[in-house]
């Protein structure tokens, strides 16, 4: 136990304090374990909810293509560029969109130069576009337009 709190700077005086002890070091130790692994189970269990089929997949893709996405060439992906009137208006984009991603844990792979933003698409845990990814796009066309 002496290592573990040596190799985190963890003051010695404050460990034996009343308020704080070596057990609760450890139930903290256990619980976060045991919070890690739950979060894993359900991202995986979200992940399966998320899957399209091929009937889901192009249907979407019709709703998707006439706002201007396309597949990307090569991988299992959705691809837009979007074009605003400064850099201010791209980062302004960005940021709302980061706030989405946080909350989804699902972030989009993309690239910024001036007033473009390039947006890829796709779900990593399975190789390919999910329910989260049609959901951002949506975010995303959405927000251009108000």
């Amino acid at each position: 136990m002496r290592l573990f709190l040596n190799k985190y700077n963890i003051n010695s005086k404050f460990i034996n304090s009343n308020y704080f002890n070596n057990s609760s070091i450890r139930l903290r130790f256990i619980s976060k374990r045991f919070f890690n692994a739950s979060i894993s189970k359900l991202m995986a269990s979200r992940s399966e909810e998320d899957k399209l089929n091929v009937n889901d997949r192009n249907e979407a893709m019709k709703e998707l293509g006439v706002n201007g996405w396309t597949s990307v060439d090569g991988r299992d992906a959705i691809r837009k560029e979007y074009k605003f009137r400064n850099f201010n208006e791209a980062f302004g984009f960005m940021s709302r969109v980061a706030l989405l991603a946080e909350k989804m844990d699902h972030h989009p792979e993309w690239f910024n130069v001036y007033n473009r933003v390039d947006v890829t698409l796709a779900t990593h845990e399975f190789g390919g576009i999910s329910r989260r990814d049609i959901k951002m796009a949506n975010f995303m066309d959405k927000i251009v337009k108000s």
